[in-house]
């Protein structure tokens, strides 16, 4: 096996199709590996540590690809203003961005001021509505362990396990600024962002965090609530052992 580089990049979700390569589709992934092709003269496929959603965006997602490590410079004046690589680094035989990590974390960020703002429109989720903090926070420690999410996945999947271990999962405050953060060893497809709108149906009163706990038993998605906007999520970190 050759040389194996990773990459950690960084995009602004909101033109994307989502990372993987689509027909037609305009993806993080067609544009990496445009540039990649492009330097080494030959096509480069990549491995990604987190397939994230149309609109979904990253703060420090990981890509590797079997050659020679490039400068970061060379790729960002081949890619487009919304998405750049932040690092990249050569690593030992075997390395994979998806098989070799540890865990995923991820944040989704919710606008809670009356008023909207227009530097956030699109990074955040605007939600002035009245809710329970104390709610939020007794469904995310209900979280943490092992559980089957089948709740919080479309029906239709590819998946065919749906237990995950969470390692943490708590809600912060940052101003006028709630966020979500979780960690997993992996997560299902809209997985955070149907934790999120049954969190806040939860805060809301609609329904109770007893109903939130029975939903980890592998209750089907009609049992869950709705998906929340993926305008809101960020994929924040990944680690490697």
């Amino acid at each position: 096996m050759g040389q194996v580089t990773k990459l950690t990049l960084a995009y602004e979700g909101t033109r994307f199709a989502g990372w993987a390569c689509q027909p037609a589709q305009r993806t993080v992934q067609d544009e990496l590996e445009r540039a990649l092709a492009t330097i080494l003269r030959e096509p480069v496929p990549t491995a990604v540590a987190g397939r994230t959603d149309a609109g979904v965006h990253a703060w420090a997602q990981v890509a590797s690809y079997g050659h020679e490590a490039l400068d970061p410079r060379s790729l960002n004046a081949l890619l487009p203003d919304d998405v750049a690589v932040l690092s990249s680094e050569p690593m030992g035989e075997g390395f994979d961005a998806r098989h070799s990590a540890r865990s995923r974390t991820y944040c989704y960020r919710i606008l809670t001021s009356r008023a909207r703002s227009p530097f956030e429109h699109g990074r955040a989720l605007h939600y002035p509505s009245r809710f329970e903090r104390d709610a939020l926070d007794a469904c995310a420690a209900a979280l943490l362990g092992r559980h089957d999410f089948t709740a919080f996945t479309p029906s239709e999947t590819h998946h065919r396990r749906f237990d995950r271990e969470v390692i943490s999962a708590q809600w912060r405050e940052n101003g006028d600024l709630l966020e979500f953060w979780i960690e997993a060893d992996s997560f299902l497809r809209q997985m955070n962002r149907v934790l999120v709108g049954t969190m806040l149906e939860v805060a809301a009163g609609v329904r109770a965090a007893e109903d939130f706990t029975a939903l980890l038993t592998g209750a089907p998605r009609s049992a869950a609530g709705r998906t929340a906007p993926a305008h809101g999520l960020y994929l924040a970190h990944v680690a490697y052992p």
